[in-house]
């Protein structure tokens, strides 16, 4: 059976699909899920949201975040996603300083991905600022550096230690305009370009991002990356919720990603993207799951029609089934680095779960991409190794326990 392309076909009472990807991941924030939804603030936002993120940040060790990650990506698996691109910028101990090992926190990502099969692109992420003139709150102090050289050097070594792996990449990127000046945005693109990396960003996600770009360099951030020539086919626009018309062309000439994390927006107020103008720009959307607020890798892929159906009060705006599903697949793969690595990954769903029950087989597509939810996945196959089988990840038990350790441990349990 061809599974190489973004179909999906009938096998008996199975539907085989290609294996998922979500090109944007912060996995400690699985222990977040379910805590932060009472209001804490007389008007709650993204911002509120964030001080409630740092101080989970503040109490994270490496056998944390490998116990956290580990069980965020055995529930991806268990939705249908077979890689992962890990927004890492949680680097350093609490005050700053960095591990004895550097690559401590890094690793700790890395090797839960390697403990639940699927594959990982560990984006290292750069944060040198809180924001033009702001000093670093205590928790932004675990993601700062004072200097590009030490990074570069991580991730050469990153890149030296798993050469060898195939379910490892390693990508960079600047985690915002807020908390990278352009002139090290733009090392870190032509650093990233001589090493054939892709470049991801936070870009535009709050209205707040743009206000306070404006104020320091008279651009918005789209523009602003645009001048610099930030941008190019590696380049990966994360959100890019608020955008002008000439943004959205000027990423379609860039022939950049954009990587849409529809669950995490919702749930922090972030805004509608215009995903239509985007694809007819010729933007290559992917997508992320982001804060892990939810891992349905199905919602996430219609969310990205229905949501635009909401904003332009039309249907069939986006893309056909087929369309949304290349961008779940081969433009994830494509977007952290895995390229064709996709075509060997499969996902196996039940065709008799009640989510896909009397599909049409000349609309297999359709039934999975507006149906489908999690319940359905049946087998989840990574470079050749079942990792999930009776619709269970082989290692749940082991990863829920070591969650749960880490849940009492920081005490959220």
């Amino acid at each position: 059976m061809d599974i190489t392309k973004a179909t999906v076909q009938r096998q008996g009472n199975r539907l085989i699909m290609p294996g998922l990807a979500t090109a944007h991941s912060h996995a400690f924030q699985r222990a977040l899920r379910g805590r932060t939804q009472r209001r804490a603030t007389q008007a709650g936002s993204f911002w509120s949201w964030r001080g409630l993120m740092y101080s989970l940040v503040e109490k994270l060790e490496p056998e944390d975040v490998f116990n956290i990650s580990r069980f965020a990506y055995a529930e991806l698996a268990m939705s249908g996603v077979t890689a992962v691109g890990e927004f890492h910028y949680l680097h350093h101990a609490p005050g700053g300083a960095p591990y004895a090992n550097r690559l401590a926190m890094a690793e700790a990502v890395i090797e839960a991905a390697r403990a639940v099969g699927v594959r990982i692109t560990l984006i290292r992420t750069v944060y040198l600022r809180a924001g033009h003139g702001q000093a670093l709150a205590p928790a932004q102090q675990r993601f700062a550096d004072a200097a590009l050289a030490p990074i570069f050097q991580d991730v050469e070594t990153l890149m030296q230690r798993f050469a060898g792996d195939p379910l490892v990449r390693v990508a960079l990127a600047a985690h915002s305009i807020r908390a990278v000046p352009l002139y090290q945005v733009v090392e870190l693109a032509a650093f990233a370009e001589a090493h054939a990396l892709p470049f991801h960003m936070h870009v535009a996600e709050q209205r707040r991002e743009i206000e306070e770009c404006l104020q320091e360099y008279g651009r918005r951030p789209v523009e602003l990356l645009a001048e610099a020539g930030v941008m190019g086919p590696r380049f990966v626009a994360v959100h890019a919720t608020h955008l002008t018309g000439e943004e959205i062309a000027a990423l379609g000439r860039a022939g950049a990603f954009v990587c849409l994390c529809r669950t995490t927006e919702r749930d922090l107020g972030d805004g509608l993207p215009q995903s239509r103008d985007l694809v007819q720009a010729g933007v290559k959307l992917c997508l992320g799951v982001d804060s892990h607020a939810g891992s349905d890798a199905f919602e996430e892929i219609r969310a990205v029609e229905l949501d635009d159906r909401s904003r332009t009060e039309a249907r069939h705006v986006v893309a056909e089934a087929a369309g949304l599903l290349e961008m779940a697949t081969s433009h994830g793969y494509q977007a952290i680095g895995f390229g064709q690595a996709g075509q060997v990954d499969r996902v196996s769903l039940n065709a008799n779960d009640a989510s896909l029950a009397g599909a049409a087989d000349d609309r297999l597509a359709e039934a999975v991409i507006f149906g489908a939810t999690p319940r359905a996945v049946d087998e989840v196959v990574v470079e050749g190794r079942t990792i999930v089988g009776a619709g269970v990840h082989l290692a749940y038990e082991e990863s829920l326990r070591g969650y749960s350790a880490a849940l009492r441990k920081l005490g959220l349990a």
